[in-house]
Parts: C-alpha cells; sequence; structure tokens
C-alpha cells in the first residue's frame, strides 16, 4: 500500500517558499478570511496532478490521510486522485467514493478543492440520480457546502439538464458570500452558452436582485448590448 507519509515528504521536496507566499494571499488565509489558517507547501497545480498520476492507486485510507494534512496543495492531491479514481470506478465503488466525499466536506474548505472534485464526483455520481442532497447542502451554514452544491451541476448542464442549476441559483440569490455569487454566475453563464434564451429568462426575472458579482458573470459571454441592458436594470 503507497504510504500517506512518504507521499506528503515527496511533495514536500518540491515545495517553494514564494511560491508558498504567494498561495497564502492568494487563497486569502490570513485572520478574518475565507481560507484563516490555512498552510502552503508552494507547488504549483501541474506538479500536483503529475503526483496525482504517480500515486493514482493509493487507497481511500491514504487518501483519507492525505485530505486530513494541513497543508492545502496535500488536499488537492488527494481530490484529484480521488476525481480520477472515480471515473474509472464500477457503481458500487462510486457510491463508496461518493459517501467518502461527502463525509469529509469540512477538508474540503477552499474554493480550489471544490473546484476540481465536485462536478466529477458529487455531480457524476448523481447525473442518473435523484439530486435532493443538493439542495440539503445549499441550505447548510458552510461555505464551502453551499458551493460544492452549486459546483454539481456542471455535468447536468453539460447534459442540457438545466433545472437544478436554476433552482440552486434562485435558492442562493441572496446568499451573502461573494465566492457563492462568483459560482453561481459561473455555472449560470455556462448554462447560458447552451440556452441563451433560458438565461435571457432568469435574468429578466431576477437580474434586479442579482448580487452584482453574480451578474456580472452570469452574462459574461452575452452581447455588449445586452451585457448593458442587464447592468441597466434595476
Amino acid at each position: 500500500m503507497i504510504d500517506a507519509q512518504r507521499i506528503i515528504a515527496e511533495a514536500q521536496q518540491l515545495g517553494d517558499a514564494k511560491i508558498a507566499e504567494h498561495s497564502g494571499r492568494f487563497f486569502k488565509s490570513g485572520p478574518g478570511e475565507y481560507g484563516e489558517g490555512d498552510k502552503f507547501i508552494g507547488i504549483r497545480v501541474p506538479v500536483v496532478r503529475e503526483l496525482a498520476k504517480l500515486h493514482k492507486s493509493a487507497s481511500l485510507k491514504t487518501i483519507s490521510v492525505l485530505l486530513e494534512s494541513e497543508w492545502h496543495e496535500i488536499r488537492l492531491l488527494a481530490l484529484v486522485i480521488l476525481s480520477e479514481q472515480f471515473k474509472k470506478a464500477d457503481a458500487e465503488q462510486q457510491k463508496v467514493i461518493f459517501d467518502f466525499y461527502l463525509s469529509r466536506t469540512h477538508l474540503i474548505n477552499n474554493w480550489d478543492l471544490i473546484d476540481s472534485s465536485a462536478h466529477h464526483i458529487v455531480g457524476g455520481y448523481l447525473t442518473d440520480k435523484k439530486r435532493d442532497i443538493l439542495y440539503s447542502l445549499a441550505e447548510s451554514s458552510s461555505l464551502w457546502e453551499r458551493r460544492i452544491a452549486m459546483m454539481a451541476t456542471f455535468p447536468f448542464i453539460r447534459n442540457n439538464q438545466f433545472d437544478d442549476t436554476i433552482k440552486l441559483a434562485e435558492k442562493l440569490l441572496q446568499d451573502k458570500e461573494d465566492l457563492i455569487h462568483k459560482m453561481c454566475g459561473w455555472m449560470l453563464r455556462e448554462l447560458g452558452k447552451r440556452d441563451l434564451p433560458l438565461l435571457r429568462t432568469f435574468l429578466d426575472r431576477h437580474g434586479p436582485d442579482m448580487p452584482r458579482t453574480m451578474l456580472r458573470y452570469a452574462i459574461e459571454k452575452m452581447s455588449t448590448e445586452e451585457r448593458k441592458h442587464y447592468l441597466a436594470v434595476k
């Protein structure tokens, strides 16, 4: 079995202090910020992904240890490995990975960790199943669980299934967190690439009440005239 501590030591040898310092600022790890207290080794994402390829057969026990690490990049490594394993797993093992993921959302505690995994694992598992869990996550007091809920709809959008994206965006319209505004706007923009009239309908109904960041993200791919129109609506 691949040893988690050996993987962590291997990753630490690749760390760079300047990258770590920049990452701490980028992921808002200072006092009072959303990533408060997070620690960084200083490894770029492509390097993390190369490490994941080397350790793609890690057991869930090993992945669990990695995910509990104090180091941000080690948690990302765990989630990249887990996501790749999910893609190749049979239905039974996919259920195991899905349950494993949702039992550890408190460790998936920054936006990049979610954005690299939630659509693969949560969205991937729920593609042909009931999606009630997403609405429970959307009501969570955890910013990260709410973000997981919306990120999970990405594969639905790719399959031209838009209802959950619309319903969750409506549910999260009054969310106080900018990271939720950005996520909702991003998924609405992706929806609009496939069904622009549906996006227009959503914006006509909710545009005046949408947080400005959510609106700007949602309309990013629309024509200049339409963007001006929706930004001007009060």
